[in-house]
């Protein structure tokens, strides 16, 4: 019965794959899978596209959701339903690919905040931080969450090209720093490679 309600309680419309499929038991961060109701309160309330049901944007859009929830939320790589992990590889800004493996091992913030800066300009070091410390830094400082929508599709599958927009509101502290309630946000262009087996 507390199982039923776990499941009824953990369905979410923008994220699939959150659910046990078959033999294969989900190994779970948290012990089980995530709730999204206060981001998705957040994204609703902020958005600026609503995109038609079924849409190449709205896809688009849920499977990013979908991965990064996998990227946060899952253990193994084997119970990742978003991505081939052995053909994944994810590239920021012209840096060399990450494999599946590497980008759960440290995290989706330090594999997509690691930059070349020198260490004084840097206010996010993710070669410092650790997934866990990372995690706990941005639910800190963003307790509502880090909503995130596609503005644009470029090209469909195999390679779709999208824009995207990420926000949230500085509500809690980060790195010694007090929060000022401002909406923190940033846009951002992401190349998708669609692999048909």
């Amino acid at each position: 019965m507390a199982e039923e309600a776990l499941v009824k309680k953990a369905g979410d419309k923008y994220r699939s794959f959150l659910h046990d499929e078959g033999e294969n038991i989900t190994q779970w961060r948290h012990g089980g899978p995530p709730i999204y109701d206060s981001v998705n309160q957040l994204f609703e309330e902020g958005r600026t596209k609503e995109w038609p049901k079924g849409s190449l944007e709205e896809v688009v859009q849920n499977a990013i959701k979908s991965w990064e929830m996998e990227l946060s939320h899952k253990t193994r790589l084997q119970d990742f339903k978003t991505i081939n992990p052995d053909k994944f590889k994810l590239i920021v800004n012209g840096r060399e690919g990450l494999s599946g493996e590497e980008t759960l091992r440290i995290g989706s913030y330090n594999a997509l905040l690691k930059n070349s800066l020198p260490k004084e300009f840097q206010y996010y070091k993710a070669d410092e931080e650790t997934f866990e410390s990372s995690h706990d830094a941005f639910r800190s400082a963003l307790p509502r969450g880090f909503a995130w929508e596609v503005l644009s599709v470029y090209s469909g599958p195999p390679v779709i090209s999208f824009k995207f927009r990420h926000w949230g509101f500085f509500e809690g502290p980060f790195k010694g720093h007090a929060p000022t309630e401002e909406k923190v946000e940033f846009y951002g262009f992401g190349v998708l490679k669609v692999c048909f087996n």
